[in-house]
């Protein structure tokens, strides 16, 4: 390989291991139920196309209160139950607790079912798009093997491999100085032969 390429497939190496990284981690992160915590979240449908599209990940943070032109996400997160992110369409007040009236961006009219304030997880920060798909993918037994073990197994692989390579350059490097002293010693030896003739 050529230096060009050794150092291309480096970037792209450890770019790709900071973003699994990354992705592990808040995703984890976002497991633990610690209020106010960041959850990351899979876009399943195509109704706030093209602000963010289906099979993004969008990460939700809860906020004290939500404004008009917000996206949020809100609903259950459970086995028969997936959340909803959409915008705030417009909102009212109703006992002194705001009623959230939300519209997905592709959709022509608004929800007709209205959203109380304990519903909503969070506001979007942010979306990433498509990786949805490999973290609902990662969520199955095959995806998790395919995205996350196979992967692991082959970065930890090769830091096993550059460890090794590094303990045999210090085994030889340990040899040689060994070496040195032996050849200095008869070096000094034959000059105290030489000397004593």
């Amino acid at each position: 390989m050529k230096i060009r390429e050794i150092k291309i497939f480096k970037i792209c190496y450890y770019t790709l291991l900071a973003i699994l990284i990354s992705l592990a981690l808040l995703f984890i992160g976002s497991m633990f139920p610690i209020p106010g915590n960041y959850k990351m979240m899979t876009v399943l449908s195509g109704s706030m196309e093209p602000a963010i599209h289906t099979g993004s990940v969008v990460i939700v943070k809860p906020m004290k209160s939500y404004e008009i032109g917000d996206v949020i996400t809100f609903g259950k997160a459970t086995k028969t139950e997936t959340p909803i992110t959409h915008r705030v369409y417009d909102m009212r007040i109703q006992e002194g607790n705001p009623i959230y009236i939300t519209k997905g961006d592709a959709n022509n009219a608004h929800d007709q079912r209205e959203i109380m304030a304990n519903e909503v997880i969070g506001k979007v920060l942010f979306s990433v798009p498509y990786a949805g798909y490999a973290v609902e993918a990662a969520k199955k037994p095959i995806g998790f093997i395919l995205i996350i073990i196979i992967p692991a197994v082959v970065i930890v692989g090769d830091e096993l491999r550059k460890i090794w390579k590094e303990i045999i350059k210090l085994r030889n490097k340990k040899k040689d100085k060994e070496q040195d002293k032996e050849i200095k010693g008869l070096k000094e030896e034959i000059e105290k032969l030489k000397e004593e003739k």
